[in-house]
C-alpha cells in the first residue's frame, strides 16, 4: 500500500473511491477492492461480487474467497469520516454486553480504510424476509418474524436498563452516532448550518412533487396540510428543530447505554437453524458505550418500521402500489397519500413499543432522567432518519414523483406535532409516554 494512500494527500479514503467506482466501473471497482483486500489483510482474494441492493446507501458489501473458504465483507462510508471524530466498528462491546451479533474474522478501523469480513452466512438478512412479508404476507411467517423481532428488544432492553449511566457532554460527543443525525446538518470542517447533506440535498434546490413544483424558498416556508390535518410546523422549522434538538450539547440529560446505534434490518441476520428464529447484529459502525440513550434505538424503528413498505427504499413500486398528490397554493403545501403502514410493518412497531420504548422510557422517567424535550428529540431523529440518508428529492437520487411526496409527507409527520387529530407518529410517541395514562391516549385519537 503507497504512502499516498495511508496518509492521505491525494487519495484519502479509499472506501470512499472503490463506492464511486461501484456506481459507474464495476469491474475496475473489483479489482480495487481485491487490491484493498489483500494489501490491509495480506490474504489472497479470489472470486469476489459486489452485492447491489436497495439498502446500500452508504456502504457496500459482497463475497470473496481465499484460501478454500467463503467470506462476507461490508463497509460503510460517511463522507468527510477521516475528519470525523468517534471510533467506529466496536463490535467488542456489543459481545460483551451480551447483545447477540456475529464478530468479524477481519476488521480495519483506519479512518477511509474501514472494513469488515466474515465468515460467509446461508443465513438472510432480516430486511429481505421482511419485503417479503410486505409483498406476500403470510400470517404464519409474520408471527415468526414478530417473535424473533420482540425477542431481540428484550434483549435490547435488558443491556439497556443494565448499562444505562449518566454521560457527560464529552462522552456524548464523541459517539459515532452522530455522523448518522447531527453531522449530516452541519458542514464538517466549520460545524455551520445548513451544512452536509441537508445543504446538498434540500437548499436552494427545487422540489417537483405529484402536482406541483416548488422552489426551496417556497417549500421550508409552506403551511403543511397532510392528509387533510394542519401541521405545527413548516420544512423550515423541522430541519431548524432538528440542529438544535440532535446536537450532542443537547443529548446527554437522557444518559447513555451500550448499543449498536445502526441496527437497521439489513445489519440483521435472521437466523433460522432452530425451531424458533432469532435476530443477530453485524456492522456495529456505529457501536458505542455513551451512545444518547433517546438515539439509540431510532434508527432501527424508523428504518425497520416506518420506512416501509417500499416509499424510501423502492421508490419504483411504491409508484405502482400508492396515490400521493400535492397542491400549493396561498403558501400552504397539501400533501394527501394513501400509503400506510403494511400489516407485518404495524406487527413489528407494536413488538418494539411494548417490548421497549414503553418500559425504558418509564425505567428513565423511574430513574429521574428523561428530559421534558424527549418527544421533541426523538421526532428530530425519526424525521432526519429518511431526510438526510438519502435525497428524497424526485430526479436526485433513486425517488420518482410519487415517492418523494410520500417521502416528505412522512418527514413533516414525525417532525411536527398535528394541530389536531393524531398522525401515525404521534400515536406512537402518545403509547410510550411513561407520563400518559390510557384515557390520554384514547382522547389524542379522537
Amino acid at each position: 500500500m503507497s504512502d499516498e494512500n495511508t496518509h492521505g494527500s491525494k487519495l484519502r479514503s479509499r472506501t470512499a473511491h472503490i463506492r464511486n467506482l461501484a456506481k459507474h466501473d464495476e469491474k475496475t471497482a473489483v479489482a480495487a477492492l481485491v487490491d484493498f483486500l489483500q494489501e490491509t489483510f495480506e490474504i489472497d482474494v479470489s472470486d469476489l461480487a459486489i452485492n447491489y441492493d436497495q439498502y446500500s446507501l452508504n456502504s457496500l458489501n459482497g463475497f470473496f474467497n481465499s484460501q478454500g473458504n467463503s467470506y462476507f465483507f461490508k463497509f460503510h462510508q460517511e463522507e468527510g469520516e477521516e475528519d470525523m471524530k468517534g471510533e467506529y466498528y466496536r463490535a467488542d462491546i456489543i459481545a460483551k454486553a451480551k447483545l447477540p451479533v456475529d464478530l468479524p474474522l477481519m476488521t480495519s478501523t483506519l479512518p477511509g480504510e474501514q472494513i469488515l469480513v466474515y465468515r460467509k452466512r446461508q443465513d438472510k438478512r432480516f430486511s429481505d424476509v421482511l419485503i417479503e412479508l410486505d409483498r406476500h404476507p403470510n400470517r404464519i411467517e409474520e408471527d415468526r418474524a414478530i417473535d424473533a423481532e420482540r425477542t431481540l428488544n428484550e434483549a435490547i432492553l435488558k443491556v439497556a436498563v443494565k448499562t444505562l449511566h449518566p454521560v457527560t457532554r464529552e462522552q456524548v460527543a464523541e459517539e459515532p452516532i452522530h455522523h448518522l443525525f447531527y453531522d449530516r446538518l452541519v458542514d464538517p470542517k466549520t460545524g455551520r448550518s445548513p451544512g452536509g447533506r441537508y445543504r446538498n440535498f434540500y437548499v436552494e434546490q427545487t422540489f417537483n412533487l405529484n402536482g406541483c413544483s416548488l422552489s426551496w424558498q417556497e417549500f421550508s416556508a409552506a403551511a403543511l396540510v397532510l392528509n387533510g390535518q394542519m401541521m405545527a410546523s413548516t420544512f423550515g422549522e423541522i430541519f431548524a428543530a432538528a440542529h438544535h434538538n440532535l446536537n450532542p450539547e443537547n443529548l446527554a440529560e437522557a444518559g447513555g447505554f451500550v448499543a449498536h446505534g445502526d441496527a437497521h434490518n439489513a445489519n440483521v441476520w435472521f437466523e433460522t437453524g432452530s425451531d424458533t428464529p432469532t435476530l443477530s447484529y453485524f456492522d456495529p459502525a456505529f457501536a458505542g458505550e455513551h451512545i444518547p440513550s433517546l438515539l439509540a434505538e431510532v434508527k432501527a424503528t424508523f428504518h425497520n418500521i416506518f420506512a416501509h413498505p417500499f416509499w424510501l427504499y423502492d421508490a419504483e413500486e411504491a409508484a405502482l402500489c400508492y396515490d400521493a398528490d400535492a397542491r400549493y397554493e396561498h403558501g400552504i403545501l397539501r400533501i394527501d397519500t394513501n400509503w400506510e403502514l403494511s400489516r407485518i410493518r404495524q406487527g413489528l412497531l407494536n413488538a418494539k413499543i411494548e417490548s421497549f420504548w414503553k418500559p425504558f422510557l418509564k425505567h428513565l422517567n423511574e430513574r429521574s432522567m428523561l428530559p421534558p424535550t424527549w418527544q421533541e428529540t426523538l421526532r428530530s431523529a425519526f424525521a432526519m432518519c429518511p431526510a438526510l440518508v438519502m435525497n428524497l428529492r424526485a430526479g436526485s437520487d433513486r425517488h420518482n414523483v410519487i415517492s418523494s411526496t410520500i417521502a416528505f409527507l412522512i418527514v413533516a409527520m414525525a417532525g411536527s406535532k398535528p394541530e389536531t387529530g393524531s398522525t401515525v407518529f404521534s400515536e406512537f410517541l402518545a403509547q410510550i409516554d411513561p407520563l400518559r395514562n390510557d384515557e390520554d391516549l384514547v382522547l389524542a385519537r379522537l
